[in-house]
Order: structure tokens, then sequence, then C-alpha cells
């Protein structure tokens, strides 16, 4: 299950692999990370966007938000899930980004168990297995 991390802080990269560590090892799981929402509709072009199971994207990012990148990725790719990840948890994005086309919005700090049950994978016994 490759997903598309998109986000401009880069500890979020680092976040990502502990939570996940035993998928990556087992190759479950593949992360891709972009910086920011030009780099991910870059990655989306050179790529076939069946390769990517998830979107997931930070809203507050310099240059093109994640609110307007979701709207390009929904009207290239459809069938992309997208979810939305923000520190800024409010009703009006949380709406917009579910209009846009997003499936689901998660809240900083992420809660992983939630994000587990997105993908439809196990909570394993350690936060960090």
């Amino acid at each position: 299950m490759r997903i598309l991390i998109v986000d401009d802080e880069e500890d979020v990269q680092i976040m990502f692999r502990q939570h996940f560590r035993r998928e990556l090892k087992n190759r479950e799981i593949d992360f891709i990370f972009a910086l920011n929402a030009k780099e991910a509709i870059h990655f989306l072009d050179e790529c076939s966007p069946f390769d990517v199971f998830l979107v997931l994207s930070d809203i507050n990012m310099p240059g093109m938000s994640g609110l307007e990148m979701v709207q390009v990725i929904k009207e290239t790719w459809p069938q992309l899930e997208i979810v939305m990840i923000t520190a800024y948890a409010n009703q009006e994005n949380m709406e917009r980004s579910r209009q846009y086309g997003a499936k689901d919005f998660l809240s900083k700090p992420l809660d992983f168990l939630h994000l587990r049950n997105i993908l439809n994978m196990p909570q394993k016994n350690s936060p960090l297995a």
C-alpha cells in the first residue's frame, strides 16, 4: 500500500516511519513524502496514480494549500482518496475538505489509531510497533 504524505514539516516523516516501522520493514506499506502540494502533484503526474492508495495532506502549507491541492487532485485523479491533516482543526476547514472530495480529516497531533482504522490496519500492541 503506497501512501503519499504531503506536509511541509520534515519531522512528520520521522513520526510516520516510527509509527509504521514494522509495516515498512515487512513491505506492507510504502510512504512517499512531498514537502509541498506542487511536489505531490508532480509525483502523481510522473507515476501511475493507481499506484497510490491514499494521499494524506496538511492543509496549511506555503504556496498551494492542501485544500487547493485536493481540488486539483480530484479534478485530475478522481479515484484517489485523500485525508486532510491540520494543526488548526475548525469546522470550516473540515467542511471545505469534504466538499472538495476529502474522505476524512485528522487533527494534529495525529491519532495513529484513527489513521490505522482509515487504512484498515490493525493496531499493534505498542504505539511504536
